[in-house]
């Protein structure tokens, strides 16, 4: 493994639009021991020095004039591109664009760019499946509670979890119909697990809306 490779190997999944470049979707990850050392050494500064200055971070996009800054160039670069990779601001960015979407998956330099693909394909898979339809700006901000549990499904803290679509939209399902037929959920799979479970908290809140 590359020494600049880690286990944290994503920084940012982005959504933006590709007609006028806002944001549709954005997460920016720093590594929790990162983020906690950095706060730890500003506390130290503070009592030692006075005023700390700005975190070092594995993120290079702390705050939202820099991501911004960052987006905005992206798209511009991509824009004239015909590729689907692309050394940025000393980033690997793997990208992907969908009718007025661009989607982006973008890492450190050192990162392994097949991992960073197959996180972008897990993405735009996973949207296609559970949209049903095309993947454009207008249906990904209506379901944009599902596209952020699709996110959280693929990455946490900048580690990849999955990479599998099927296995992203199962558990993005949205809960059932009160009305399902607990004859054909099998108790003993993962989706039947989450259907029951999805289904009680259902009836409790039902209950607790009748004040029983």
């Amino acid at each position: 493994m590359s020494p600049g490779m880690s286990l944290y190997s994503v920084n940012a999944i982005l959504i933006l639009s590709s007609e006028d470049g806002s944001r549709i979707f954005a997460k920016y990850y720093t590594p929790p021991h990162q983020a906690a050392a950095n706060t730890s050494g500003a506390e130290n500064w503070r009592a030692n020095t006075g005023p700390a200055p700005a975190p070092s971070s594995q993120n290079p996009y702390p705050d939202k004039t820099s991501q911004t800054r960052f987006e905005k160039a992206l798209l511009q670069k991509t824009a004239k591109q015909t590729g689907d990779i692309l050394l940025f601001d000393n980033r690997i960015v793997l990208y992907k664009m969908e009718s007025d979407v661009a989607i982006y998956v973008v890492g450190s330099p050192d990162e392994n760019e097949i991992l960073l693909y197959n996180v972008l394909l897990a993405l735009r898979d996973s949207m296609h499946l559970l949209f049903k339809q095309s993947v454009d700006k207008r249906t990904i901000i209506e379901n944009y509670d599902l596209v952020s549990l699709a996110v959280d499904e693929i990455c946490d803290d900048g580690v990849v979890l999955e990479t599998d679509p099927t296995i992203i939209v199962q558990r993005c399902s949205k809960a059932p119909s009160q009305d399902v037929n607990l004859s054909r959920i099998d108790p003993f799979s993962e989706q039947g697990v989450n259907n029951l479970a999805q289904l009680g908290k259902a009836k409790l809140t039902d209950w607790l809306r009748q004040g029983l």
